[in-house]
């Protein structure tokens, strides 16, 4: 879980930076809304990388 969280606070680092350094908003918009697309597949993909035999935790 800390990797995880430092994973998240790094695309939220990288999205305050985008938005802080880019002018034209398309390109703003569309750098962000990729950002977040990772980030999203990171945390859909945690109980992969945290269960890879497919185990559920219950057992």
């Amino acid at each position: 879980m800390k990797r995880l969280g430092i994973a998240l606070i790094a695309y939220v680092a990288l999205a305050i930076l985008t938005w802080s350094t880019i002018d034209d908003q398309r390109i703003r918009v569309a750098t962000v809304a990729i950002l977040l697309l990772f980030a999203a597949k990171t945390w859909l993909r945690r109980k992969d990388v945290m269960h890879p035999d497919g185990e559920s935790e219950t057992r």
